[in-house]
């Protein structure tokens, strides 16, 4: 089985966020998935197929299949077009959160997801002490996907966060997205934790960015942004609300690729 390894939402290696693709020739167990998952041993494994008339796109950290994830799927749209399997255009996707899309654009590829606008609700004490934010956030909420959402208002404040590791992973939330106003050229900076999904900080995340455009839609009166997640890889997004979908388009950097065995 051919497979990639892929730095997503950056222009060079070894920064932005880096996800396994497996291109597969058939059906592949769940458990055998998982298992592959574990051995690379990165925030996400992508896993395609072409079945029937599509692309069966399914992500897998090492401890949970996740329903959406921008960075593998970045990182899958790189791949097809690596191994030459699709040239140009787009290239479609059906997945746990519904048909995606893909659109090559030079040297950056668009992602088209659902819009996922969190809910204004108050953050749960714990977040706030694991996290060890003291002053309350400006805005908190949460969407369907079960992302929090916090803005601390200021990119300053959101690099400055250091959060306790063993309180955060013991939270089980899927994801918890700090933000805040972005130091220019950028609209706006985030973090992205994910302990349900047995990951700390994930690197870059487009599926967060599904939340914070349409969030930052309604406090900056705008719908293109240029974003940056301030891990410790970082990465750059550019991101525009249209509608009921989000666009998120990104650089992406083939760091590997070899043949994964499986007897």
């Amino acid at each position: 089985m051919k497979y990639y390894i892929i730095d997503a939402f950056t222009d060079r290696e070894f920064a932005g966020n880096p996800a396994a693709v497996c291109l597969l020739q058939e059906p592949l167990a769940d458990e055998v998935m998982a298992s592959i998952a574990r051995e690379m041993n990165l925030s996400e494994t992508a896993f395609v197929l072409w079945e029937n008339d599509a692309w069966r796109l399914r992500w897998f950290t090492p401890t949970v299949e996740v329903p959406l994830c921008g960075h593998g799927t970045l990182a899958t749209a790189r791949a097809l077009r690596e191994a030459g399997i699709v040239t140009d255009g787009e290239v479609y996707f059906r997945s746990l959160s519904g048909d995606l899309a893909a659109r090559y654009q030079e040297d950056q590829i668009e992602l088209d997801f659902p819009s996922l606008p969190p809910t204004p609700v108050p953050v749960p004490e714990a977040v706030l002490d694991a996290l060890r934010i003291k002053t309350a956030p400006r805005w908190s909420g949460v969407n369907d996907h079960d992302y929090w959402l916090l803005d601390l208002g200021s990119a300053a404040a959101v690099r400055a966060l250091t959060p306790d590791r063993t309180a955060t992973m013991a939270i089980d939330l899927p994801g918890i997205i700090v933000t805040g106003a972005g130091d220019a050229p950028y609209d706006f900076t985030s973090r992205f934790f994910a302990p349900a999904d047995g990951i700390f900080e994930d690197p870059v995340t487009g599926s967060a960015h599904a939340a914070l455009a349409p969030y930052w839609s309604n406090v900056l009166g705008k719908t293109d942004f240029l974003a940056f997640q301030a891990s410790s890889r970082g990465g750059i997004l550019k991101v525009r609300l249209a509608g009921d979908r989000v666009l998120i388009a990104g650089e992406t950097v083939v760091v590997a690729t070899g043949d994964l065995r499986i007897s």
